[in-house]
């Protein structure tokens, strides 16, 4: 039986940064704060959106836990479910996951995204048809590195087996917390050697990633 995918989203089935990047600048310039940087907002990207406000807030001057949080949290959401344009795929992505349902594997996400605005992208970039379920960021009381959202996944998903596709080392201590095979791709949103984070298998092309699932091994 074919084993279930679980994959990030993020720097892994999509290239969101300069959609998050439009979004926090119009946040922050909308209140009269300078504009970061699309490598600065890159780098806050991953452990979802209350670490990206705390993110902002702190490169604006102000107290990452004060009372502006709030608003500034409401402000960037509701911004993320419309203001959708900046999210691309990465090259191969649909055309491996047609292989990948065809090979009969239910496949989910899981990302610290929130939940609707991980929809919005999703249906942008015209995923929705390849997944069984989305997890978001504020689906569960917890997020990931935390293994319960990646858990959860596969128990929806009615599978023994799944393996974890991720691209940073949140992923990568996600997929060893919830005891899953890791299977990094090479090309997002990473800060550190991949050789440095665990890892059962790396792809940098997602022509390669059916290939992989299918010769995967179950010990």
């Amino acid at each position: 039986m074919a084993p279930a995918l679980i994959f990030d989203l993020d720097g892994t089935l999509i290239d969101s940064a300069p959609a998050i990047h439009k979004v926090s600048n119009d946040v922050l310039t909308g209140r009269g704060y300078a504009p970061l940087s699309l490598d600065q907002i890159r780098s806050f990207v991953g452990q979802g959106a209350p670490h990206l406000v705390r993110c902002l807030l702190t490169t604006a001057g102000e107290d990452p836990e004060g009372p502006l949080f709030d608003a500034i949290y409401a402000d960037l959401v509701g911004r993320y479910e419309t203001d959708v344009a900046g999210n691309t795929l990465y090259p191969g992505v649909i055309t491996a996951l047609q292989r990948l349902q065809a090979m009969g594997c239910p496949m989910a996400i899981t990302t610290n995204k929130p939940y609707k605005p991980a929809l919005a992208a999703i249906a942008h970039v015209g995923l929705s048809d390849y997944f069984q379920l989305v997890i978001g960021g504020d689906s569960l009381p917890t997020r990931k590195p935390n293994p319960e959202m990646v858990q959860e996944a596969q128990r929806l998903l009615g599978r023994d087996h799944a393996l974890y596709i991720g691209d940073s080392e949140i992923d990568a201590q996600t997929a060893q917390n919830a005891g899953l095979p890791f299977l990094i791709y090479t090309e997002g949103y990473r800060k550190t050697p991949v050789e440095d984070l665990p890892h059962a298998a790396k792809f940098s092309d997602f022509n390669a990633l059916p290939g992989i699932v299918e010769g995967w091994t179950w010990s």
